[in-house]
């Protein structure tokens, strides 16, 4: 028996509303949709997908829009999502914020916050004035931590978003509070499972934590206790910057993208094991077995088949046909990029359908063309750890 909580918080008119702005300036309500893991009614509220099919209870494949209440309400206000294993958080531009799937603690009802991360355990809300963690595996109605944060120096009168904050960043699991050096001008933070992947003012990128898949991006496979530039990338600007579990991604100004790390399903769009030999997803072992593996097409071991299981310099990675990336989202193992024309590619371990199309992996970018078939434009991307949520905006057809 599956259980499904929600929780509603109520908030000041303090959250801007959806839009998305065309480059004439005319603004557009964005629609979120979500594909993937769905054990917990993070993707699909209230119950299946289609009630003849119980297995599109666990898992969605084409994305759907999202709701937050079983009768389609709430489909048109969402102003920003967080997502994790089992749960996901939205945001509303009406005042109300929503916290779906797993074991969602209906005590907690707080007013006044701007941002919110959602985890396993914990919920991070940010105020103008603190941040506050509240224990999801309990109904106390109060929270378990809280900090006071300042006001940031550049006068926007906000802190920025999370999980950076002024001075430092918050995390998931205690302690919450990481300080970060004044020197760094941190503008965007990405968190994976053990490291963390800092974008500077200035477009530099920084990686420190674990480095055991070359998720750090310096080369070896080491931790790093303090930020460390990625030195293969400087120079070079960069704009955006995600972690999944074991890689990283991160996108120029001029819309290249660069992975680094873990592919052992392809999640860094370059040739893997798990793509080429196997149907299943395998072990540590069984990775490494493949390691020293050649097959011909007549299946004779004689001709090896290139392919990368740990890439521990960042190399840049084509979309075919060629096109500028403008943002990119990782999960556990995979990965989610927008490109400038409004297209999603998505790529890596897909067995719960968080890449939008029937695969169990793919080591190349393959476009979701559900959206390209409904004439929607996707703006926005963001992974949870095994599915995936787009924001769209409908294409404007011209008039024949």
């Amino acid at each position: 028996m599956r259980m499904t909580y929600c929780i509603v918080f109520v908030e000041s008119d303090t959250v801007p509303p959806p839009l998305y702005w065309h480059s004439n300036l005319e603004a557009v309500r964005m629609r979120w949709f979500g594909f993937g893991f769905n054990a917990f009614g993070q993707v699909y509220v209230g119950g299946r997908v289609n009630d003849d099919d119980t297995a599109n209870e666990v898992k969605v494949i084409t994305p759907i829009e999202l709701t937050c209440n079983v009768d389609g309400s709430c489909r048109t206000n969402i102003s920003g999502l967080r997502a994790s294993w089992s749960r996901r958080a939205t945001l509303h531009s009406n005042g109300t914020h929503c916290l779906s799937g797993f074991n969602a603690a209906s005590g907690i009802c707080v007013t006044g916050f701007t941002d919110v991360i959602v985890g396993e355990s914990f919920l991070i809300l940010a105020f103008p004035d603190r941040i506050e963690s509240w224990d999801l595996d309990n109904d106390r109605k109060t929270p378990v931590w809280r900090m006071d944060v300042k006001t940031p120096s550049d006068g926007t009168g906000t802190p920025p978003n999370l999980p950076l904050i002024s001075d430092g960043y918050i995390a998931l699991k205690p302690p919450f509070y990481r300080p970060l050096s004044p020197h760094l001008k941190a503008t965007r933070l990405a968190l994976g499972a053990g490291h963390s992947v800092l974008l500077s003012a200035s477009g530099t990128v920084y990686a420190w934590g674990l480095g055991s898949h070359g998720q750090l991006g310096h080369g070896g496979l080491l931790y790093e206790e303090q930020p460390r530039v990625v030195e293969a990338l400087w120079g070079m600007t960069m704009s955006c910057v995600a972690a999944g579990g074991w890689h990283t991604v991160c996108v120029s100004d001029a819309g290249d993208m660069y992975v680094w790390g873990w592919n052992e399903s392809g999640q860094l769009g370059l040739p893997s094991h798990v793509e080429r030999k196997t149907g299943h997803h395998p072990t540590s072992q069984e990775i490494a077995d493949l390691s020293s593996y050649k097959e011909t097409p007549e299946g004779e071991k004689d001709k090896e088949v290139f392919t990368i299981s740990i890439q521990a310099f960042p190399a840049l990675l084509d979309v075919t046909p060629s096109c500028d990336i403008k943002m990119v989202g990782c999960g556990s193992r995979h990965t989610a990029a927008v490109t400038s024309a409004g297209d999603l590619y998505t790529w890596g371990w897909g067995q719960y359908g968080q890449l939008g199309y029937e695969t169990p992996y793919s080591d190349e970018p393959r476009c979701v063309e559900f959206f390209r078939e409904q004439q929607m434009r996707v703006v926005d991307v963001t992974c949870g750890t095994w599915n995936t949520f787009a924001a769209v905006v409908k294409e404007e057809v011209a008039a024949s």
